[in-house]
């Protein structure tokens, strides 16, 4: 195993958490060192007014690529689609996915996927925690001094962590 394995407990991995969403997109990128855990960034792109599919299709992309190119993460946590009553954003929220998938795997990224109950389980304890817990857990987590906003960027850090427990475990 090469140093950077995501999978290896001894090295330094660094994990990007994505947060899919048709208006608002947020990404945590987290660094694991054995068994110390911190946050690097975190951060949203937010949908413009008026903005197409096609236009908040390529935004997403450009912006997971820019974050990518900047923290070099070995690892692309992102959250799955969850299967609600509104079909209009379930298919929106799909092909954000897809481009956010799709930068990943141009960048060579191991990509993995958690469902957003898998994520609210690993961090707060329990699947059905409310946004509010779940900033409060990260802010807990990582030692910050604030919760992290929005609650996008937290979500994202959550789905970051999710993943260095499943590997960790």
């Amino acid at each position: 195993m090469k140093a950077s394995d995501p999978n290896r407990l001894d090295s330094a991995t660094t994990i990007m958490g994505i947060d899919p969403g048709g208006e608002v997109t947020g990404i945590g990128v987290v660094r694991r060192e054995g068994n110390m855990i911190r946050m690097v960034a975190c951060g949203a792109s937010r949908a413009r007014k008026g903005e197409s599919i096609a236009e908040k299709l390529c935004r997403v992309f450009r912006f997971v690529q820019e974050i990518i190119e900047e923290y070099r993460p070995e690892v692309l946590a992102v959250e799955d689609t969850f299967y609600g009553r509104n079909v209009k954003s379930l298919k929106s929220i799909s092909q954000i996915r897809g481009a956010i998938i799709l930068a990943g795997a141009l960048a060579g990224v191991s990509i993995y996927e958690y469902s957003p109950r898998e994520v609210k389980k690993a961090v707060v304890g329990r699947g059905d925690a409310s946004k509010e817990q779940v900033q409060k857990m990260i802010q807990a987590l990582l030692g910050l001094e604030s919760a992290p906003k929005p609650h996008d960027a937290a979500d994202a850090l959550a789905i970051a962590l999710c993943h260095s427990h499943r590997r960790q475990f």
